[in-house]
């Protein structure tokens, strides 16, 4: 975003409302979700999906969701709770909900000073967001004193769209040396649990990848335990999370093309992509990432989504050549509790 770009705004009206004349209590998944999409229908979500991100809490970890009402009419929301990405210690998250009749500055810093107090109250020193670039939110938290942290590009890519055949040499050159691109499903025996189809090995895979990902700050990678118990929680299909394995048995790369987005049939979220640092420069990370498209259409599905970091290169000229199309930034915002 250049310093030349104007920043979107809440209305300003003399109506604005004042913490006075909000009350707050517990919001169900159910309504959370309706308000999420109702605020922002360009960026749809679900009950289904905020349960399975519930799922995946651990048992001492903060976390509140609670709606401000109006006269028992539910017009934001305040949620706080450990970060998906930069879950750093001491960093908490805060995400500010509000309906779009009632977007209001006075109303929208009453709902940011609740849920500061909130992280105080949990022990924070940094509250963290994730924003659309050009949400009115993004720029009312910037110019109240909010800085950007991170930010990645999210795209999109219509699977139907893509010329397998135009790859077909670079594929085979990427496998030439014995790799074999196959899905988790393909490597578990039959009536097993894919997350215990060799758990270390798939793990050390995954911290591995997670930590060269060139965000702002390193990735705090999940103890083993945790990453064993969350993975199923997620719902992925294990015909779409696919394992690059080396002729001794390595597992060296993996695509996970393999978790639905209720909100949108037909859609996949693309997770984690990526090939060890000594396998890179043979072209596995297209290999995996045509090896996930073919499996997803197979299923049925026809559309990918993904985020990167802006600064991952690589990666976005793979997805460029495959043709994803970039959608707004999606921006974290920092400040200190």
């Amino acid at each position: 975003m250049s310093e030349n770009t104007p920043l979107p705004s809440a209305q300003e009206t003399p109506a604005d409302l004042s913490f006075l004349d909000v009350s707050f209590r517990d919001l169900g998944t159910d309504g959370y979700a309706a308000l999420l999409t109702l605020a922002h229908p360009e960026n749809p979500t679900d009950a289904v999906t905020l349960e399975r991100q519930a799922a995946g809490r651990l048992p001492d970890e903060h976390h509140s969701q609670r709606g401000a009402f109006q006269g028992g009419v539910l017009i934001g929301a305040v949620q706080t709770g450990v970060p998906g990405m930069d879950n750093h210690d001491g960093w908490l998250d805060l995400t500010v909900t509000l309906h779009p009749g009632y977007r209001r500055s006075a109303l929208a810093d009453s709902l940011v000073e609740y849920g500061l107090e909130v992280l105080r109250a949990a022990g924070a020193r940094v509250g963290v967001t994730r924003l659309r670039e050009g949400w009115w939110e993004t720029g009312h938290l910037l110019r109240r004193g909010w800085a950007e942290h991170d930010r990645m590009w999210s795209s999109v890519l219509d699977l139907r769209s893509v010329d397998f055949a135009a790859f077909a040499d670079e594929e085979a050159r990427a496998l030439a040396s014995g790799v074999r691109v196959v899905s988790l499903a393909d490597l578990t025996a039959p009536a097993s649990d894919p997350w215990d189809t060799q758990p270390r090995e798939h793990y050390e895979l995954i911290r591995a990848l997670l930590t060269d990902v060139p965000s702002a700050a390193p990735v705090q990678v999940w103890p083993f335990e945790v990453w064993r118990m969350r993975m199923p929680q997620r719902e992925l299909d294990p015909r779409g999370v696919m394992i690059a394995v080396a002729p001794d048995g390595t597992w060296v790369g993996t695509s996970q093309l393999a978790q639905t987005l209720p909100a949108q049939p037909g859609h996949l979220h693309n997770g984690l992509t990526g090939v060890r640092r000594e396998w890179r420069g043979r072209g596995l990370g297209l290999a995996l990432k045509l090896a996930a498209a073919r499996a997803a259409l197979a299923r049925g599905f026809t559309h990918s989504h993904t985020g990167n970091h802006t600064g991952n290169t690589p990666m976005l000229a793979i997805n460029d050549r495959l043709g994803f199309t970039r959608e707004a930034a999606t921006v974290t915002l920092k400040r200190e509790v």
